[in-house]
């Protein structure tokens, strides 16, 4: 399913009050001290082969697999939010980003407990980062998270709670927890009363949008990308790369489509509702980093008048973008996609195989396209069945390959 979206605008940026550049930027620097985020910019691939079967000028995907050993883009997210929270906790210390990064304020944090629920990747990083910094975690899983994803947490150090239910779910315990036990919570979803620690989870996604302005040396009157076609989720990716794209091409800002599971269609029915709505499905995709029922609030306040186009893709895209991926081409290098990190592709496949869908979206052989791979194999066993390729295989002929611009 595919809408457009009549709210979009192409004013200059005005937002700033909820994601700014500055922020980004600020949060970019200081994620650099945090020993499990790889050094320097993550790949942007170049795609030709991909680009000539589609139909387009261009495409690149910016690879978020080799964010940090953790394999998500989520590792920019929760450990920003995490050092943030810190340092208004203890505003009276002047507590150093960098200093917390390397956990020498362990013996401070020893007795705080950060909480938050998760699908997989922001668990994974928020327990990764609270060991990192010296504090405690606790991680709220629902009944469809698999076992495979717990023991990849858990091996983070965090506790593990199981609820029964979906996302949501779990958010309200993660919330109650937090309250009864005097825990703080660190989610990437906003709710009433709750949007300062999702907005610097936010502004953490905007290092990726940074990276791709300089890895393409984009000025803001012409911009590289005609279009950017990213993951929903509950709208904090979306929001955060594309509220800085915004700010820095103002007008000129590229055409930005989110794509989101066809059971899990939160944005996709906000959109048609003019407000952040929840999802009309069973919220139990394959793509389970995207598997979310109701939209943040912050967030849409950001994509509502920004996202060109909302659609909706099914799990067999998604794995079929995987495979695609894995596979790479003749100049195409091979990429290690999860089921939420091969969405973007999938829906842009998706699109240009029907024209008139592609044709709504200002899709066409002119167009130059960025699509973001937000995952690797963070379920090497499920990532295995559904390819049928071997993640360490991939990522061999991948280093074979590789050229990254």
């Amino acid at each position: 399913m595919l809408t457009s979206n009549a709210r979009a605008s192409r004013t200059p940026y005005s937002l700033h009050e909820i994601l700014n550049k500055a922020a980004a930027d600020e949060s970019r620097a200081w994620l650099a001290a945090w020993p499990l985020l790889n050094s320097g910019p993550t790949p942007l691939w170049t795609m030709p082969d991909a680009a000539e079967r589609l139909g387009l000028a261009s495409l690149h995907v910016k690879d978020e697999s080799l964010r940090s050993p953790l394999g998500s883009f989520k590792a920019l997210g929760a450990p920003i939010a995490l050092m943030r929270l810190v340092k208004r906790l203890w505003h009276a210390h002047d507590l150093d980003p960098r200093a917390l990064a390397e956990g020498r304020h362990a013996a401070l944090l020893a007795h705080l407990t950060v909480a938050s629920a998760t699908d997989g990747n922001h668990g994974k990083a928020l327990a990764a980062a609270a060991r990192s910094f010296g504090c405690q975690c606790v991680i709220v899983l629902h009944a469809h998270v698999s076992e495979e994803r717990e023991r990849a947490i858990a091996k983070e150090g965090a506790r593990i709670v199981r609820v029964e239910g979906n996302y949501d779910a779990s958010v309200a315990e993660a919330a109650r927890l937090a309250h009864d036990n005097g825990w703080h919570v660190v989610s990437d979803t906003s709710y009433d009363g709750y949007t300062e620690i999702p907005r610097d989870v936010m502004q953490g996604y905007g290092v990726i949008a940074a990276e791709v302005l300089e890895q393409t040396a984009s000025t803001r009157e012409t911009p590289v990308f005609t279009h950017v076609v990213v993951q929903g989720g509950v709208g904090g990716l979306a929001a955060g790369v594309a509220s800085y794209l915004w700010e820095w091409h103002g007008a000129r800002r590229p055409r930005f489509i989110v794509a989101e599971p066809q059971q899990a269609d939160c944005l996709y029915q906000s959109a048609i509702a003019g407000h952040a709505s929840r999802a009309t499905g069973s919220v139990d995709s394959i793509m389970a980093g995207l598997a979310c029922g109701e939209a943040s609030p912050l967030a849409w306040r950001v994509l509502q008048p920004c996202i060109d186009t909302f659609m909706t893709i099914n799990d067999a895209d998604a794995v079929q973008a995987m495979r695609a991926l894995a596979e790479g081409g003749l100049r195409d290098v091979p990429v290690v996609a999860g089921e939420s990190g091969a969405a973007g592709y999938a829906a842009l496949s998706v699109l240009m195989q029907d024209s008139s869908a592609a044709t709504s979206a200002e899709l066409d052989e002119h167009s130059r396209v960025l699509v973001i791979n937000t995952e690797g194999a963070t379920a090497p066993a499920l990532y295995r069945e559904l390819t049928g390729h071997d993640p360490r295989d991939v990522l061999e002929r991948q280093r074979r390959a590789a050229s990254p611009t």
